[in-house]
């Protein structure tokens, strides 16, 4: 299956050294070489990139990785294809509009039988399970809410959804609108939160380590999420299968 990594902070902070680690999963470390994307949120904005070419050897990530974009919310995903042919409009993270702000969705796992009834806003330009899913929360997230409501009122909407989901097959997935990111496990998902007192990371896939404390304040605090741990030296937490976890500010909520 595909590879999620998503990054939620309290202050904008650049994701160079989880991505560094997360595309070698990309068909150097791992199998995922059908594709890969990623999203930055800045303001009101969406910068997004998407290949087509494995992860490990894209010029379009290698340009990422040496690219330092500061974000609050950050989605990545490298593709394993099963339902979509391997193409542009088949890669994650997808983008769409609701209530005046975009919307970034990543999917990991197969939907079987998946084919729900689409009848607003919300159609996928693909062919994926992923973005069907994706375009229903958000047909049925606008259906429950006539304008945006606060975080706590999303994350209990969203609680309701996703099992909707989920019974079809595994639904491990990513969402973010710039305020908040969104995390949901079927089977592998796991997150660690940085802050003070910062140590130095190493990470699993890529022989590369930080020392944060070098590069932080004493009040930075920054939430990482992904499919397996990127560190080898650091205690990720497993989230529980139908677990959905809310992050804002670099912290559960």
């Amino acid at each position: 299956m595909c590879q999620l990594l998503g990054m939620n902070c309290n202050t904008p902070t650049d994701v160079t050294f989880s991505f560094a680690g997360f595309a070698q999963r990309g068909g150097r470390t791992d199998h995922h070489a059908d594709g890969w994307g990623i999203a930055f949120f800045e303001g009101a904005g969406v910068r997004q990139f998407v290949d087509v070419e494995p992860a490990c050897s894209s010029r379009l990530a290698d340009f990422v990785r040496n690219y330092p974009i500061q974000s609050r919310n950050v989605i990545s995903h490298i593709r394993k294809a099963t339902y979509g042919k391997v193409m542009l409009e088949n890669c994650h993270p997808f983008v769409r509009e609701l209530w005046g702000r975009y919307w970034v969705f990543a999917h990991n796992g197969d939907l079987h039988g998946y084919a729900p009834r689409l009848h607003a806003g919300f159609h996928p330009v693909g062919g994926t399970d992923s973005e069907q899913a994706f375009c229903w929360l958000m047909q049925e997230l606008a259906k429950s809410h006539a304008s945006l409501p606060p975080i706590d009122e999303l994350t209990l909407t969203l609680r309701e959804l996703a099992p909707r989901i989920a019974r079809f097959g595994t639904f491990n997935f990513l969402l973010s609108n710039g305020e908040a990111l969104w995390a949901h496990a079927t089977t592998k998902l796991c997150y660690i939160v940085r802050q003070h007192p910062f140590n130095t990371a190493q990470l699993a896939d890529e022989d590369l380590s930080v020392d944060f404390q070098q590069v932080t304040t004493a009040t930075d605090r920054v939430a990482v999420i992904a499919t397996t741990p990127l560190t080898r030296n650091e205690t990720w937490i497993p989230f529980e299968s139908g677990e959905l976890k809310v992050f804002v500010d670099g912290a559960v909520r």
